[in-house]
């Protein structure tokens, strides 16, 4: 036995022990994939990868089908899926933020990647999109200082509050964490707004500290427009339509000769308007193009793969500063997946164009969920708007909605005036649609859509109530309207050539209108309506709207969309995840009512209806 004392054994063992740690080699730890632009690519893990995506977006589709929609573009042949984020539907009030539900895009993003896709996400703070006022949230206009997409101190402080809040909920999923997401875009077409490049380097850094490290970030605009949007940093997109394909990249390589090269957005279809015909697009030039862009090795987006629904308020509005056209319910986009799910045409087209282009093996398309018809059912309950007037704020000019705390819905202006008088009454601006009411009767309307902002009157009374039903129907999403996008009578009313003031202002955002004491009585004019009606197996259908006027439809308290008489929309998309086997309640308002009209639901959707005058 040595004769070392036990406390040096001791030492001298634990210095072997380290000695042998620091000469034996520790398993190597694995290493997360990587995506980047070099070398005039996209690489994954240094290798190129030629990303084939298409847009949906998951507030657009009902929660129960995301996966099914993802499947589709899998089979298609898409190995990505792009989606915007939708500032609005997040944060509905100023630091209260959602992510539950259908709003629940870190699940959506989990989705993605377990079915075998990369996903590029468009966090914005802008979207466009057609989405109600380019996913910024209204209450971002109580703030009469504020100036949106700008570098306007309140608006860079609530849109990195945002940023940095949506990075807790899906940083994580970037390849370099593991996740999906490859991509990530800085702001949204920027050059076609502006060309502030100290606001776009503030919306980069916003995103780099919100943890968006561990993909590549990006830029996105049309080919002649990248010099005002893009950061002399960022790999940039280019977005364009039918036919624009070989322009537009010879247009971005005298740019970026470097590259990488990618369609960020190819329109395979197009959006509708209210009082406007139905689009329709050229499948044969779309596949072509695509086909070219694929020989070429470049990357792509098809915008959209899956246009869905824009459920409830949330359709925008297009306006170039002269006309306002707001958009349908409906966002089907003629796109190859339709707003039901099902292929069409155009996904087979495209399906085979990625088949022999990459050689891939395609999936088989699975079988998409049924459309069914429902009889139809009368509606036979009301509520007259005006019996259930909640109470109103008093002030000496009208009140937008943004300064009522509300977002949606309709405001009712009142005031007394003294009479007999007659000659125009004159709206500073109207935001959007306006009914005129006299001691309760219709006079007329006012459309913002018709470059419309007077209306003649007569009043005979010594006094009469004046009523102004004023809808909000989509606030701008695109273009220099968007700073002035507030909703209600704005800039003064005049009447006969003098101004009108002391108003009763009556917020209507119609949150809950299935709560409403509904009588088996009958209703005309601005009246809501109610049905309950029974079904054993729920299915897809399309809601007939043909009969009605103008208005929402609710379905077991979901907002189902709106609908207007002057088409091309005249069925909206009701999901069967929304219905439920038994009693299943439908509310509608309608500003045009009528007693014991009918609905009934339709497996196909009506969005071609001819065109009729308002």
């Amino acid at each position: 036995m040595s004769r070392t004392s036990f406390p040096l054994r001791i030492a001298l063992a634990g210095t072997a022990l380290i000695l042998v740690a620091l000469v034996t080699p520790r398993p190597a730890r694995a290493q997360q994939p990587s995506f980047r632009a070099a070398d005039g690519k996209f690489l994954l893990n240094g290798k190129p990868l030629q990303v084939i995506s298409g847009e949906m977006h998951y507030a657009r589709i009902p929660r129960a089908y995301w996966r099914d929609r993802l499947r589709m573009a899998k089979a298609m042949g898409l190995n990505a899926i792009t989606t915007y984020v939708f500032w609005n539907v997040h944060e509905p009030r100023p630091g209260v933020f959602d992510f539950s539900g259908n709003l629940d895009i870190a699940e959506f993003i989990r989705e993605a990647q377990q079915e075998g896709l990369y996903v590029i996400l468009r966090p914005g703070p802008y979207a466009c999109a057609e989405w109600e006022f380019g996913g910024f949230p209204s209450w971002l206009l109580k703030d009469p200082n504020m100036v949106v997409r700008s570098t306007n101190p309140q608006f860079l402080a609530a849109a990195r509050t945002w940023l940095l809040r949506l990075g807790r909920e899906v940083a994580p999923l970037q390849i370099g964490n593991g996740g999906p997401i490859i991509l990530v875009q800085v702001e949204n077409e920027y050059g076609s707004y502006g060309d502030d490049h100290a606001y776009m380097e503030d919306i980069h850094h916003d995103l780099v500290d919100a943890g968006f490290t561990q993909a590549q970030l990006y830029t996105a605009d049309g080919p002649e427009e990248v010099p005002r949007g893009s950061l002399p940093e960022l790999p940039v997109g280019i977005n364009f339509g039918p036919g624009e394909s070989q322009k537009g990249f010879a247009t971005l390589k005298k740019l970026r000769p470097n590259g990488p090269f990618f369609n960020s957005e190819y329109w395979d279809g197009w959006f509708d308007h209210w009082g406007a015909p139905h689009a329709h697009t050229n499948t044969q030039q779309q596949a072509s193009d695509l086909d070219w862009t694929l020989r070429q090795g470049y990357s792509i987006s098809i915008y959209m793969f899956h246009g869905g629904t824009s459920f409830g308020w949330m359709n925008g509005a297009n306006s170039d500063g002269k006309t306002y056209e707001p958009d349908v319910t409906s966002y089907d986009y003629d796109a190859a997946l339709d707003e039901s799910g099902h292929p069409t045409p155009k996904f087979y087209a495209f399906r085979d164009v990625i088949a022999r282009d990459t050689g891939a093996k395609l999936p088989p398309v699975p079988t998409p969920p049924p459309v069914t018809t429902l009889p139809a059912f009368t509606l036979d309950r009301s509520a007259s708007l005006w019996e259930n007037l909640p109470k109103p704020v008093h002030s000496d000019q009208p009140l937008a909605m943004e300064q009522m705390d509300q977002a949606y819905g309709y405001i009712l202006y009142r005031t007394t005036v003294s009479g007999p008088v007659s000659g125009d009454l004159v709206i500073g601006a109207l935001h959007d649609y306006a009914q005129v009411y006299i001691d309760g009767k219709l006079a007329g309307t006012i459309d913002r859509r018709l470059n419309r902002n007077s209306l003649p009157l007569a009043i005979n009374a010594a006094h009469s109530h004046l009523d102004i039903l004023v809808e909000n129907t989509g606030r701008v999403n695109f273009g220099s309207a968007l700073p002035g996008e507030r909703v209600g009578l704005l800039q003064g009313v005049t009447f006969a050539g003098k101004p009108l003031t002391g108003w009763d202002n009556y917020s209507l955002p119609m949150l809950t209108p299935d709560t409403l004491p509904f009588a088996d009585k009958p209703c005309i004019g601005a009246c809501f309506y109610s049905v309950t009606f029974n079904l054993s197996h729920p299915a897809d259908t399309f809601l007939s709207t043909g009969a009605l006027g103008k208005g929402e439809v609710w379905i077991n308290g979901k907002p189902l969309g709106r609908f207007w008489h002057i088409g091309p929309q005249k069925a909206l998309f009701l999901p069967a995840p929304w219905l439920k086997a038994g009693a299943n309640q439908v509310v509608v308002f309608d500003l045009e009512g009528q007693p014991n009209r009918q609905l009934q639901g339709l497996d196909h959707p009506v969005l071609n209806a001819p065109i009729e005058n308002p």
